[in-house]
């Protein structure tokens, strides 16, 4: 693999492109959240999948699925941006963060095991803290199983677990993601497995549209508050947003977030995770720069090709 392409900028995110001698490319990518120092957080996102075969209603890399990473091409996206800041690979960090959340869904790759295996070893870094975000595919518990075994033996009170989630109603989240996955309820036998007193809380990732049900007498059913918190995300503008009229519950203006009120009311820790309204011209809130960067004839630095209309954020 080679790093064919970058944009953004050094004091909030940078994209990378990389493609294989075969014409593949997957985007990677490093961030900072002003005005948290690189010293304090430092956050690697990273492909496991060219492509993604899910198809969720709001995410550009479900278009053209390629076939997997091999474990060497998702450590080639780590080394390339460690070695960027730190070349004699010791990260200082405060706080590490190595996401497989970029482009594919990791549970869909073993080689993401192979690499969770070998990260302890393979950095000087005391930070260092791996986050895994999944829909739970259906047909995944293997990967699940081994997950659960890695993270007790490397990763006590170190490891963030999110499902993605998107809805409550069943028929919605089917829509959002049309892919076979776990359902509520086996997730949360799952969670309830995984979490360990003093772990970090698994977090249910929403990235919430209008038309999307959250429902918390739903969430109180299947996730205890004490090991589980609500994260809140803005639907980003990405092309597939786009052609399937999404509009993000969280936006610039709105003062009435009824649903995030009921949310906290029912015993949740709830986390609104909005990024720098720069990043949506970046492309590094929610990708895929990749998939403007191998439409085009000119290899363009910028980031999306179309206008942003929809910046979702809190003001």
């Amino acid at each position: 693999m080679k790093v064919v392409s970058s944009v953004g900028r050094e004091d909030i995110a940078i994209v990378y492109i990389a493609e294989t001698t075969g014409g593949r490319g997957v985007e990677f990518v490093e961030s900072i959240q002003p005005p948290v120092s690189r010293d304090k957080k430092w956050v690697l996102i990273v492909s496991t999948l060219f492509g993604c075969p899910c198809g969720c209603k709001m995410c550009d890399a479900g278009g053209g699925y390629r076939g997997r990473l091999s474990a060497e091409q998702i450590f080639f996206q780590i080394d390339y941006m460690i070695k960027k800041r730190y070349p004699e690979m010791k990260v200082p960090a405060e706080k590490f963060k190595i996401q497989f959340a970029r482009m594919g869904e990791p549970a869909l790759n073993p080689n993401v095991l192979d690499v969770l295996s070998e990260l302890p070893e393979r950095y000087n870094a005391p930070g260092l803290m791996p986050a895994v975000s999944t829909i739970a595919p259906a047909g995944s518990e293997e990967f699940f199983e081994r997950l659960l075994e890695i993270k007790e033996e490397f990763y006590e009170e170190r490891f963030q677990l999110q499902f993605s989630i998107h809805s409550t109603d069943p028929k919605m989240r089917d829509w959002l993601i049309p892919m076979g996955k776990w359902g509520l309820e086996k997730i949360a036998r799952y969670g309830n497995r995984f979490f360990r007193k003093g772990d970090r809380k698994i977090t249910l990732n929403f990235a919430l549209t209008e038309e999307a049900a959250i429902d918390s007498d739903i969430l109180r059913r299947y996730f205890d508050p004490e090991n589980y918190l609500i994260k809140i995300t803005p639907v980003n503008p990405t092309e597939r947003v786009e052609e399937n009229e999404l509009s993000s519950y969280l936006k610039i203006g709105r003062k009435n977030y009824d649903r995030i009120d009921k949310l906290k009311y029912a015993g949740y820790d709830v986390v609104l995770s909005v990024g720098e309204l720069e990043e949506n011209s970046i492309g590094s809130n929610c990708g895929q720069y990749v998939s403007y960067y191998l439409k085009s004839e000119r290899k363009s630095q910028k980031s999306y090709s179309y206008g942003i209309r929809k910046l979702c954020s809190l003001t």
